[in-house]
């Protein structure tokens, strides 16, 4: 009964409320505020997540969705009058390189005196650009960049902090200083002297670097200056559903650069907050499409938990979505694979929908699930049958049902149920309202349906009904 209003439980009728923030801080239910979520498609993850969102921020928790692929969270981003950033090819813009508002907070504190958190919000920054420039390379190649490449990376951007002040560093900037050659580079490169040397040492990482700034696979979306810089105060969804499906190196870089700005972003906010420049603000941060990243090349993992990474976790609760384990065990290498297992495990709360029977014996290592609680799931996520009555398929079995697993507790079955105002910030199917075909007259779309199945004047609070499920009214 502590937090967002989930849905009811499926076999009393009880309200289920759960969010990782509200069980970590109030409830102390779990370890720490996060969530890991997985279902098959159309089941619903996202307009699950999309509620605990929404019931956050009416406890004055501000959403942060740092790439929304389809888009599934623009509109409810939207109505909460939050910033919408979209990315995209001639959409706009993300320099990777960057440090947003580091810089002028670090300026703040040390004016204040704390000059200890000043230091802190700089290298912070500096982290961050590092592992995003290292990724979007791994991206790239296929491979991450070996040792020397990383140090190189490191000196040459200390080296564009010092040199370029008037405005944030580009890509470009940065392949200027490893062409330049200067002697802290060459340095690191341990060239002995030979410029030659220095240039055979340094030709893998300018070709990369090259193709980064010059429209390679990847696009010019990081190299020039950021369109729509993110704010710290108020909703924010990063809209990168112009990225195509056939670009998938291009989205897994999108989401990356995007978790990388926002999670800085938090950062800066906690560090202010802490020295008591400004209040502090909790934050609900939604990453979807997680195995997008993972598997984009060998050594994702280890990127993806430096940039999601917080020195300040208290008050930031996180969202973590994909399909389905395999999404996860299916990376290159056996230590890869290992640590996306990790996620799960060290998630606070595990919220499982449909998933089919495949799914078990890996899933079972990572979550204790009894039989009837795997039964369940696999009955979920059986497809939808055909009414010959109506000429139309039924309702997914599994739409809107999910599983809370919290540790080797018995998992929590509850139905989410949207409410009428939450119908129009839910639906993921817009495209497919309008049917048409070449040659015939244009057919009405048939009527709107929220993907999840609405209750009408839905009191989730109201369990002391005559029958004793709470669902006295709807019948």
């Amino acid at each position: 009964m502590i937090g967002v209003p989930l849905g009811r439980h499926i076999h009393t009728g009880a309200t289920v409320c759960c969010d990782p923030i509200s069980w970590f801080q109030r409830a102390k239910l779990i370890s720490n505020p996060s969530v890991f979520v997985m279902s098959i498609p159309g089941i619903g993850k996202s307009t699950t997540v999309s509620r605990m969102a929404a019931g956050l921020a009416g406890f004055g928790t501000m959403p942060l969705v740092l790439g929304d692929l389809k888009p599934d969270y623009v509109d409810l981003i939207e109505a909460m009058g939050g910033q919408v950033i979209r990315l995209g090819r001639g959409r706009g813009f993300l320099n990777v390189l960057d440090p947003g508002e580091a810089v002028e907070a670090a300026q703040r504190l040390r004016a204040a005196g704390h000059h200890g958190l000043a230091d802190e919000v700089e290298a912070d920054a500096h982290g961050r650009r590092l592992t995003i420039v290292s990724a979007l390379l791994t991206i790239l190649r296929k491979q991450s960049p070996n040792d020397v490449e990383e140090s190189l990376l490191d000196q040459a951007i200390r080296l564009l902090d010092r040199r370029v002040t008037d405005r944030p560093p580009v890509l470009a900037d940065l392949l200027a200083v490893v062409q330049e050659a200067p002697t802290e580079l060459r340095e690191v490169a341990v060239d002995r002297g030979s410029i030659e040397e220095y240039q055979r040492i340094t030709r893998g990482l300018e070709q990369s670097l090259i193709s980064l700034t010059r429209g390679g696979r990847l696009g010019s979306t990081f190299s020039q200056p950021t369109t729509n810089p993110m704010r710290r105060d108020r909703p924010v969804v990063y809209d990168i559903s112009g990225f195509k499906e056939t670009d998938g190196d291009l989205r897994a870089a999108a989401l990356l650069a995007c978790w990388s700005s926002g999670f800085a972003t938090v950062n800066v906010a906690h560090a202010l907050a802490d020295a008591g420049l400004e209040p502090q603000r909790h934050y609900f941060v939604v990453l979807d499409e997680l195995w997008q990243a993972l598997r984009s090349g060998s050594g994702m993992v280890d990127r993806v938990d430096a940039l999601t990474r917080l020195n300040r976790q208290f008050g930031v609760g996180v969202a973590m979505i994909t399909h389905t384990m395999k999404d996860l065990l299916s990376l290159p290498t056996e230590e890869d694979r290992m640590k996306a297992a990790g996620l799960v495990e060290r998630a606070g709360m595990v919220i499982c929908g449909g998933l089919p029977a495949a799914e078990m014996p890996d899933l079972t290592r990572v979550i204790r699930l009894s039989q009837v609680e795997q039964s369940m799931l696999e009955g979920w996520s059986s497809p939808p049958t055909f009414d010959a009555k109506t000429g139309r398929e039924t309702e997914p079995p599994g739409r809107g049902k999910f599983l809370i697993k919290v540790g080797g507790r018995p998992g929590i079955p509850v139905r989410v149920q949207l409410t009428e105002v939450e119908k129009a910030t839910s639906d993921t199917n817009k495209l497919w309202h309008a049917i048409s075909r070449v040659g015939q007259r244009t057919i009405e779309p048939e009527p709107v349906t929220a993907p999840l199945e609405p209750v009408t004047g839905l009191d989730l609070h109201a369990d002391d009904t005559a029958d004793g499920t709470g669902q006295g009214e709807r019948r």
